[in-house]
């Protein structure tokens, strides 16, 4: 399931699972960041996502793409627009969501923070 994924990408644990619903809560460690609950629905993913995230490279676009592709992510696209970059990528279910630069990558922007 894409909870699995996502514990992994983030560095996060499982804090509840409820194996008769495939329902699965998912929490920060540090608890800086509020919890995420991943739920089956029945119906394939249809359109653009209606929630999307943006995770930062804690080095380099580059390693964190690699880190992700080997959990099972894919590059869905490259972009680079108006001085600054980022790669957009799809979880293993096909949610797309956004790996911004990190330190290694050069000086960041405000529009990059």
């Amino acid at each position: 399931m894409v909870a699995r994924f996502w514990v992994s990408a983030l560095g996060w644990s499982v804090v509840a699972e409820d194996k008769e619903s495939r329902e699965v809560e998912i929490a920060d460690p540090s608890g800086r960041a509020r919890p995420m609950l991943f739920l089956v629905v029945p119906e394939p993913k249809s359109s653009k996502n209606r929630v999307h995230m943006d995770v930062r490279a804690s080095a380099s676009i580059a390693s964190e793409v690699a880190r992700l592709e080997a959990l099972g992510a894919s590059v869905l696209q490259r972009v680079a627009e108006d001085g600054s970059y980022w790669t957009v990528m799809g979880d293993p279910e096909g949610n797309e969501f956004c790996v911004l630069r990190g330190p290694e990558d050069g000086q960041l922007s405000e529009a990059d923070r």
